[in-house]
């Protein structure tokens, strides 16, 4: 059975070779064991934490194989995009140019480098092994995430964004980044990418232009792939739009890639989730994700339960693998 759960410090030599296989675009699996270790430290001081209102904390989730004891997959959630630094992107604008004398009237479109988005709640680190793409277990893998946000609500913001990578090239350049990142600073898409990972976004503010760039100005490779979704976040992309995400006014200020936003109030997942008490039993049952509810011990997988009264039944090694007691709550959404 496939179980996501919290990170431990144990689970590293398992983390490391997943954040090996990730591609450079996810900058929060670098492939470096310090970085790799601060953020399951990070994640467990923030479960450990007081927290009434979202802040600096940032969770780590693993997707478990019980019967290897394998991990097959990682995701994570940052409560506060930006709460150190500003959370860099590119707003897409439209500017106007305009001649009353000459009868010219032109809608230029630009981008202009912002946080806005800084202060959101963060979908970050999702990674999972080939073969279980587009299952069930990449859907519990990402949305078990948002019944973490629904429990807890308090530690997150009221809108939620994720960025997915964009389009890169068969030897793991980007065309937007050589169009204009490589210009201000000098070195290849993915070791900027590498650097974002391990020392942070400040870097970007000290380099990166300030003003405008006009996108007529780029070529027409970069233009092209401005917003577009590369293969790797296909998957990630297809699960949020089916949660009610949208593509807002952002791209990702290294490939293009577009951000995807959803008020918390709107999000499937989350609004479908309702609360029960575990129970095992037969009865006619429904696909669900279930989940428990202790904080410390968080733990989620696919089954299938039957409903009653407010009872959640389920199979018996559901119950051992969530280690839930008859009578514990546990919130679920149809899967």
């Amino acid at each position: 059975m496939l179980v996501l759960r919290t990170a431990r410090l144990d689970d590293l030599p398992g983390i490391e070779p997943l954040a090996t296989r990730s591609p450079a675009g996810v900058t929060t699996l670098p492939a470096n064991r310090d970085s790799l270790y601060r953020r399951v430290q990070a994640s467990i001081d923030s479960l450990a934490a007081e927290v009434a209102f979202h802040g600096e904390e940032s969770y780590l989730f693993v997707l478990e194989d019980t019967d290897t004891k394998a991990l097959v997959g990682i995701s994570g959630i940052v409560a506060s995009a930006g709460f150190k630094e500003p959370f860099y992107s590119y707003r897409n604008e439209t500017f106007i140019h305009a001649s009353p004398g000459l009868g010219i009237h032109n809608k230029i479109h630009a981008l202009s480098l912002c946080h806005d988005l800084t202060g959101n709640t963060l979908l970050t680190s999702f990674y999972i092994n080939e073969p279980l793409r587009f299952t069930q277990w990449s859907d519990l893998l990402s949305r078990a995430r948002l019944l973490f946000i629904a429990q807890w609500p308090e530690r997150f913001a009221d809108g939620v964004v994720s960025e997915m990578l964009g389009v890169t090239r068969e030897d793991g350049g980007s065309e937007f980044w050589d169009a204009v990142g490589r210009r201000f600073f000098g070195i290849e898409y993915q070791q900027a990418e590498f650097y974002c990972g391990v020392r942070g976004r400040k870097f970007i503010a000290e380099l990166m232009p300030h003003h405008p760039l006009y996108v007529p100005l780029l070529n027409d490779d970069a233009q092209e792939v401005m917003g577009q979704v590369g293969p790797y976040s296909a998957l990630a992309y297809d699960i949020l739009m089916r949660e009610g995400f949208e593509t807002e006014n952002y791209i990702d200020i290294f490939d293009g890639g577009p951000t995807l936003y959803a008020p918390v109030r709107g999000i499937r997942t989350m609004m479908e989730s309702q609360l029960a008490k575990a129970q095992a039993g037969e009865g006619s049952r429904t696909p669900c994700l279930v989940a428990t509810t202790r904080l410390d011990d968080f733990r989620a997988c696919v089954a299938d339960v039957a409903f009653e009264a407010g009872q959640a039944y389920m199979p018996a090694d559901v119950l051992n693998a969530l280690a839930l007691q008859p009578g514990d709550t546990v919130r679920f959404a149809p899967l």
